[in-house]
């Protein structure tokens, strides 16, 4: 990102490229519960509607969070966790990782980089991150909405049997389902995230508000993801309702953006803000914070092992 001075080394397109997978990862074990709880109160509008009295209500992060554990039990709370790394390991990779180079990509080369040219380099990196990742978001999302049944059956065994069963039962075509609200979500999260946290970062090294050092991360983390979940949560919900859909429910994103507003008014549209908040707040802070700090790492290993004895 910026503030790198003269004498620091920099981090090379592969370790930019792998430290933000494995600093996305660490943030996801972290807060994975909060996403949890952030999809069940997305979906908890449409749930009531298909199943009616019988439905689990889900009121507030904590409640949500009570309500799972006492039903389900903990481990409900980590449901497609697995499904949730790999998605990181290949988008946060892509989306993070290769953001600088994008920049340099837009701008020839140069040094100097507007808010028109970061907000391009998200918006393409974010979409290029859709491409890879699609499928392992389908079957997290998929994981975190199941409900334990009656009988003590899932929709799916694991996450092997969630590919296998979904490229079956809707073809590789529901692999993909939700890829276009994604790629919005995503463009938009992307650029609210990484140049919201570039720039306010910029701004405090440039007035000398702080070094560039743990408070300046924590800082500007906290507002990237702040933006992010304020900019994004209508098409997050909107993209969570209709990967979760069963095959044939929505026509298309905008037919359940649609039917969620005559149903259930615009407040749908900000279901599970505050666990979106703190789960994005959090994972931005995690993620930054691990990141930064992995290439520095990263950046001294390789310089180690790259110069002679």
């Amino acid at each position: 990102m910026v503030g790198v001075k003269p004498k620091d080394a920099v981090p090379s397109a592969a370790v930019k490229f792998f430290g933000a997978g494995l600093a996305a990862c660490i943030a996801d074990l972290i807060t994975f519960p909060l996403d949890t709880a952030k999809v069940r109160l997305q979906i908890q509008g449409e749930c009531a509607a298909a199943e009616g009295a019988n439905a689990v209500k889900y009121r507030g992060v904590y409640g949500t969070i009570t309500t799972m554990v006492r039903t389900e039990g903990p481990r409900s709370l980590y449901n497609g966790l697995v499904a949730g790394l790999q998605r990181q390991m290949s988008f946060a990779s892509v989306r993070i990782g290769l953001y600088d180079s994008m920049k340099q990509f837009y701008t020839r080369g140069t040094e100097s980089s507007g808010v028109v040219t970061r907000l391009m380099a998200g918006c393409t990196t974010g979409a290029m991150a859709v491409a890879f990742a699609q499928p392992t978001d389908v079957v997290k999302v998929r994981f975190q909405a199941q409900v334990r049944l009656a009988d003590g059956g899932r929709r799916y065994n694991s996450t092997l049997d969630a590919y296998k069963t979904i490229a079956r039962d809707e073809g590789v075509r529901g692999l993909w389902k939700g890829c276009m609200p994604n790629i919005t979500r995503n463009a938009i999260v992307n650029c609210a995230e990484l140049v919201t946290y570039d720039m306010i970062k910029e701004l405090i090294l440039k007035y000398d508000l702080m070094t560039d050092n743990l408070p300046c991360h924590l800082t500007a983390a906290f507002g990237a993801g702040f933006c992010a979940t304020v900019v994004a949560s209508p098409v997050d919900v909107v993209k969570t309702r209709f990967m979760n859909s069963a095959d044939g429910q929505y026509r298309n994103a905008i037919n359940c953006a649609i039917t969620m507003l005559r149903k259930e008014g615009t407040g749908a549209f900000y279901k599970g803000f505050m666990p979106s908040f703190l789960r994005l707040g959090s994972w931005n802070i995690v993620m930054f914070v691990t990141y930064e700090q992995l290439k520095r790492s990263m950046t001294r290993a390789q310089q180690c092992w790259e110069s002679p004895i």
